[in-house]
C-alpha cells in the first residue's frame, strides 16, 4: 500500500467521533478523506490555505463510501490517500483507512476547481505552477 502513489496520514479515533456502540460514526470518515487529501496537497508543496490565496477552491462535487469493518474508540487508523484522476478541471483523490493489514474503509471525493466566483477554471491556465506540481505528484 505505501508507495510514492500513496500517502499516509494516521490518526487516533477520538471518543466524540463515535456512536453508542463505540463505532466511528459514518460521516467522519468523510472528515479523514479531506484530512488526507489536505495532507497530501500539502506534501506537493501547497496548502489549501494558499491555494485560496490564489483565489481558487476545490469543493466536493461527489464523494463515494464503501464500508469493510468499523473503527473504534481509541483504534490508530491509517488513512491513504491518492489521486485517482487529474485534469485541468477537476482532480479525483482515491481513500483507503486500515486498522494494520484490515481494510475498514474504501472510497473517493471528486473535486472541480473553481475560481472566487464560483466559477469552473481550467486550473493550467489560472495556476499552472500549481497544475505542473500536482501533475507530477
Amino acid at each position: 500500500m505505501e508507495s510514492k502513489e500513496w500517502r499516509k496520514h494516521t490518526v487516533r479515533v477520538r471518543y466524540q467521533e463515535t456512536d453508542q456502540m463505540g463505532v466511528v460514526y459514518h460521516g467522519n470518515y468523510l472528515n479523514w478523506f479531506e484530512i488526507g487529501r489536505t495532507e497530501y496537497v500539502r506534501e506537493m508543496g501547497y496548502s489549501y490555505r494558499n491555494i485560496e490565496k490564489l483565489g481558487l477552491y476545490l469543493p466536493v462535487v461527489d464523494a463515494q463510501i464503501s464500508f469493510k469493518r468499523p473503527a473504534k474508540y481509541d483504534d490508530v487508523v491509517d488513512i491513504y490517500t491518492k489521486v485517482a484522476e487529474f485534469t485541468s478541471k477537476k482532480i479525483i483523490f482515491e481513500n483507503v483507512v486500515r486498522k494494520g493489514e484490515d481494510i475498514l474503509v474504501t472510497g473517493k471525493t471528486v473535486h472541480v476547481w473553481l475560481n472566487s466566483q464560483w466559477k469552473t477554471i481550467r486550473l493550467d491556465v489560472e495556476a499552472p505552477e500549481l497544475y505542473e506540481r500536482l501533475l507530477k505528484g
